[in-house]
């Protein structure tokens, strides 16, 4: 049962009384039942890829590990209403070749996508490098199938764009880690293929220049802007030195980078040229200090491999101390400006690895210890270094998380950051959901 007691990264594990996997709706069903019946707590499980330990049971040998590998279907492809219905542990790879299969296009993209499940994006509401235009699960889900806590199934499972009858409940499920049901499939919406693409690799003076070149782009691209993706040189730097066969595209060393793609559903859009309009522009405004164009699509997977390669080398560097926090756009300078110098301050030689989604103000903010200082060291220095981040945070009326959740993590500090009532609220929907506090206990809400 070990790769169902841990995450992938090995920085959460437990001890569960089983491992349960069902190859259906109808026998998730019957497990749930039967736990709910004994009073056993159940703990869903996909892909195993997050990173706040949402997935895994606890020490006590007394939760079930629900796991929906098994249920892998992709029941239907329906083009005419521009959906795909598939089950809980479909991979995301998988969905995405069976809508490239169809001519259509699934466009949740993620550093673990061969290896996540839908399930699992489901329930942290997952957001990847395609928010900028397509938006989180949120707007990508039409309906869900779930497996309640009593074990009755919610079949939710319509492909409508409106539905004005009362809650939207599928809504309640998305982002709750499992803590209130098991989700089992989900309507999903397609798009049309994409058949172009432009890709540049950017240099910019600093932050705000990011910011003010989206302002260029949206200007000059409109909704062809599928893609913003911003990092530092300390992010590219562990990158260049751990990552096989990475080049860096510059002859010289800037600041910040930003990765930008353009794509259109016509085979000949011109995005080249409008890419090349827009960034002439802005060299010339100071906006970008220099920038490249992908001539091929070998070149554009070489720069998108330097920003996915990022988290899996800084792993190379020692303890990373991973947060993903967003904030508005506009204050993303501010932000950064203000945490990397309190951080500083705090532990002298720190190494602040910033990257993530700034198109929609998605940070993901890690730390590595000091060059020549030990692990144990810089670990204890954990709490007081998160604090120092979502304190900023909250300052800039920003999130603690943007996109991996709460899981084990964040449940303990959650309640500095959000309000008393809103907190109040989750835990009513939780009694009423889940009264005997069952289904994932110990994720997402705080004691």
């Amino acid at each position: 049962m070990a790769g169902y007691a841990s995450d992938w990264r090995n920085a959460y594990s437990g001890t569960p009384a089983a491992v349960v996997r069902p190859g259906g709706t109808e026998e998730v069903a019957a497990v749930v039942a039967l736990c709910a019946e004994a009073g056993v707590a159940m703990v869903p499980q996909g892909g195993n890829t997050g990173l706040c330990g949402a997935a895994v049971p606890d020490h006590t040998g007394g939760q079930v590990v629900l796991s929906l590998t098994r249920m892998r279907r992709i029941r239907d492809v329906d083009l005419a209403n521009q959906t795909i219905t598939v089950e809980a542990g479909a991979v995301l790879k998988s969905v995405q070749a069976a809508a490239a299969a169809a001519g259509r296009l699934f466009p949740l993209s993620l550093g673990a996508e061969g290896s996540c499940t839908i399930g699992g994006n489901l329930a942290t509401n997952a957001g990847g490098t395609g928010v900028l235009r397509y938006g989180t699960m949120r707007d990508l889900t039409l309906g869900l199938e779930v497996v309640l806590p009593d074990g009755r199934i919610w079949n939710g499972l319509r492909g409508l764009r409106k539905d004005n009858t009362g809650y939207d409940l599928k809504q309640l499920f998305i982002g709750a880690e499992g803590t209130l049901g098991v989700i089992t499939a989900a309507v999903l919406k397609l798009f049309p293929a994409v058949r172009n693409r432009a890709t540049a690799w950017i240099a910019l003076p600093g932050p705000q220049a990011g910011i003010d070149l989206i302002g260029i782009l949206r200007e000059q691209a409109g909704d062809r802007l599928t893609g913003f993706e911003i990092m530092s040189r300390q992010s590219l730097g562990f990158v260049l030195r751990h990552a096989s066969g990475a080049r860096d595209p510059f002859g010289e060393r800037h600041p910040w980078y930003a990765l930008v793609e353009l794509n259109d559903t016509l085979p000949a859009a011109g995005l080249d040229g409008v890419l090349e309009s827009a960034l002439g522009d802005a060299i010339g405004t100071g906006v970008v200090s220099d920038a490249v164009i992908a001539s091929s699509p070998a070149q554009a997977a070489a720069l998108w491999a330097l920003r996915e390669g990022i988290s899996e080398a800084q792993n190379h560097e020692g303890p990373s101390l991973k947060h993903d926090v967003s904030v508005p756009v506009s204050r993303i300078p501010t932000f950064l400006a203000r945490t990397d110098r309190a951080l500083r301050e705090l532990v002298p030689g720190i190494r602040i690895v910033t990257y993530g989604h700034v198109g929609d103000g998605n940070l993901h903010y890690n730390l590595s210890k000091p060059e020549r200082s030990g692990d144990a060291e810089f670990q204890a220095r954990a709490a007081d270094l998160a604090r120092v981040i979502y304190d900023a945070t909250s300052a800039c009326d920003g999130s603690i998380s943007a996109e991996h959740g709460l899981g084990q993590s964040k449940r303990g500090i959650v309640a500095d950051y959000k309000g008393r009532h809103e907190l109040d609220l989750m835990r009513g929907l939780k009694q009423l959901f889940d009264p005997r506090g069952l289904m994932n206990p110990g994720k997402l809400l705080p004691d």
